[in-house]
């Protein structure tokens, strides 16, 4: 073992940014870099804080919630990244992202089972006394799982582990068949695996820092949607009996959609189920209908978003916190637990700035049809994105009305092709012919199941089960959503730099929306600071296409204050 001032003596000697690799353990931390590894003993936090003060890599560890929780809960903010589960997700697709997974792949080794919580005594005895790395070339179940000794001795030589497949990841990204340069001199598929190893970052933050709340006001209007919180009962009858006094049969559940259904065609209305979007077209002539789709607005926040969601994921700060994912499912897009990414709007009224703070929150405008313009390399959809409103030309071209040209972009993208958008479908089909064989040739791949990969790197498995059809609707939309979904977390890590001197910090990302905490006498820089990293992200992402990225930017105090 060496203490800091020797290890930062050693270090100093190398390029700043240069990658760091480090794991944790509770008596200090490994790292590695080069050919070498180090074992420093003392308070992880204070280390780390020092060797980011001093040498400013880019820090490379197996997971950031494993890592960098301990961290951030102590105050420390790194500026860059390279996540090993991220790139793993992003190189080789699926939702594995372990230790284990990511040595096999770049070792050319079968995947291995998935972790376990317990060892047996055959793992016991197959292990006891080896190293890291067991005789078939896969990680030791005794080293990778959550018994594993934590020594500092040990954390060093997992660290020099770590920066192995870090180092194969990299090279594996640069020669990728349909690698995209950049004016950056990095393959684009490089830069997504930073952005992506980013997200991951952000996300443990925003896990710690949570959203701001005013409980006052969430208690006053989940008082006025639900009743009080010790009357819930009765509330809850009362906001049934408020919908069946309209209906003839008073005993139907209107929990049970077929119940419903039948009731509503004994009233006349022949639908084929009772989905809201449905039904809404008849609530201006039926008490009964507007009833339905009320009680179903305040039913779904008094089972979902109630009171003991309240007392359950809000802190006694009045901080409303989750587990954020960076990458969930194929696509690629943020995710996050505790009604987070799926608050109705009714409660956004309820997260609200600190006194002396403001909201910023910016949204960037017709994103995906931006994107499969630059994706696909279409030069007539890319001069429609050059303008504010994309589907204003997009509606000329057509000879259509700009709702309906709005449907037919989106039902190329969805793999829609029959209703309202067959016309102007065709229509697209001659206007934007480029764009149209893009999204044809991703349906194709998805029906026969050949893989994918988005515009910047990212596998999409297309081998699961199910019809051709559906393969080939979901091909063709995550290609354009992928693409969308890495752009925004390229931009969100370009904001959370830029953020930094502002002393504020990134509450939520939700699709393609950014919402910033910062002190009042920051906002309209942060409000710059958006529009500005949207363009630098662009410069990059999608060079030479032609297609400009907008954002609608706001200062606020409270969440529902913002444009919808």
């Amino acid at each position: 073992m060496i203490e800091l001032d020797a290890a930062l003596t050693a270090l100093a000697c190398r390029p700043r940014s240069a990658p760091l690799a480090l794991v944790l353990v509770p008596g200090g931390i490994g790292l590695a870099a080069d050919q070498r590894t180090y074992a420093l003993p003392g308070p992880p936090a204070r280390l780390v804080a020092a060797l980011e003060a001093e040498l400013d890599p880019r820090w490379v560890w197996w997971d950031a919630r494993a890592t960098l929780a301990p961290l951030v809960a102590n105050g420390v903010r790194l500026r860059a990244c390279w996540d090993v589960a991220a790139v793993h997700r992003l190189l080789h697709g699926g939702r594995r992202g372990d230790s284990g997974a990511a040595w096999a792949a770049e070792n050319d080794l079968p995947q291995p089972a998935e972790p376990s919580v317990s060892l047996d005594l055959l793992d016991l005895a197959s292990s006891t006394g080896v190293g890291p790395v067991g005789q078939d070339g896969q990680l030791s179940r005794e080293w990778v799982g959550p018994w594993a000794e934590p020594t500092v001795q040990r954390a060093a030589a997992w660290a020099g582990l770590c920066l192995q497949v870090q180092q194969r990841q990299h090279s594996a990204l640069a020669v990728l068949p349909d690698g995209r340069a950049t004016p950056t001199g990095a393959p684009l598929a490089v830069l997504t695996a930073w952005s992506e190893s980013g997200a991951a970052l952000l996300g443990v933050e925003m896990e710690v820092d949570g959203l701001p709340l005013d409980r006052p006001a969430l208690v006053a209007l989940l008082t006025d949607l639900i009743g009080p919180a010790k009357d819930q009962d009765a509330a809850r009858i009362r906001r049934d009996s408020a919908v069946l006094a309209h209906f003839p049969d008073t005993r139907v559940d209107l929990r049970n959609p077929l119940q419903v259904r039948e009731v509503l065609i004994g009233m006349g209305f022949d639908v084929p189920d009772t989905r809201s979007w449905r039904l809404e077209p008849f609530r201006s002539t039926s008490p009964g209908v507007d009833a339905l789709l009320t009680w179903r607005k305040a039913e779904r926040v008094a089972t979902t978003y109630g009171w003991s969601w309240l007392q359950r994921q809000i802190g006694a700060d009045d901080r409303l916190r989750g587990v954020w994912v960076a990458a969930d499912g194929g696509a690629g897009r943020m995710t996050a637990s505790a009604g987070l990414h799926n608050l109705p709007s009714d409660l956004r009224v309820g997260v609200a700035a600190r006194p002396g703070w403001a909201l910023v929150r910016a949204d960037l405008g017709q994103v995906e049809p931006r994107v499969l313009a630059a994706v696909s390399g279409d030069a007539g959809l890319a001069e429609a994105g050059r303008e504010d409103d994309l589907y204003a030309p997009v509606a000329a071209a057509l000879s259509v009305d700009r709702p309906t040209a709005k449907i037919a972009v989106l039902a190329a993208m969805y793999g829609q092709t029959s209703g309202a958008a067959g016309d102007a479908l065709k229509r697209m089909d001659r206007a934007y012919p480029v764009a149209m064989a893009f999204l044809r040739s991703a349906e194709e791949s998805g029906r026969r199941r050949r893989d994918l990969r988005t515009w910047g790197g990212r596998r999409l498995r297309l081998d699961f089960e199910g019809d051709p059809g559906s393969r080939g609707r979901y091909a063709r939309n995550a290609m354009v959503q992928g693409a969308a979904a890495e752009l925004f977390k390229a931009w969100a890590g370009t904001v959370r730099a830029g953020l930094r001197p502002l002393g504020g910090e990134v509450v939520l990302c939700l699709h393609d929306e950014l919402l910033l905490h910062v002190p009042e006498t920051q906002a309209a820089q942060a409000a710059d600071l958006l529009r500005r990293g949207l363009a630098a992200t662009a410069s990059w992402w999608s060079a030479g296409s032609g297609v400009r990225f907008v954002a609608d930017v706001s200062i606020v105090q409270r969440w529902s204050d913002a444009k919808p």
